[in-house]
């Protein structure tokens, strides 16, 4: 698998995207008293999760068949352990 740079920045985008959207969530729950808007926040929460992971995985792929030591795969990985580690507040905020 070739990496294609166009796929690679939609990633990086993407990623960006989710992260904003994370941190408005987090804000969001701190400031909420109504229980039904907490539990679609915590579902949201969940999903955006699960598809950082997904994109971390496809970056994964797209880095080992890349032979360059420096690419956008490389830069999608970091990206995405980033958003995974500094919104990793599911357990923590939540419960």
């Amino acid at each position: 698998m070739k990496e294609s740079h166009s796929i690679t920045n939609n990633l990086l985008i993407e990623v960006d995207v989710l992260t904003n959207r994370l941190k408005s969530i987090k804000q969001a729950f701190k400031t909420s008293h109504n229980k039904g808007l907490k539990e679609r926040l915590l579902s949201e929460n969940k999903n955006i999760f699960k598809r950082i992971n997904e994109i971390y995985e496809i970056a994964e792929q797209l880095n080992r068949s890349n032979k360059e030591k420096f690419n956008f795969s490389s830069l999608l990985i970091e990206k995405t352990k980033r958003s995974l580690t500094e919104n990793n507040f599911e357990s923590n905020l939540f419960f």
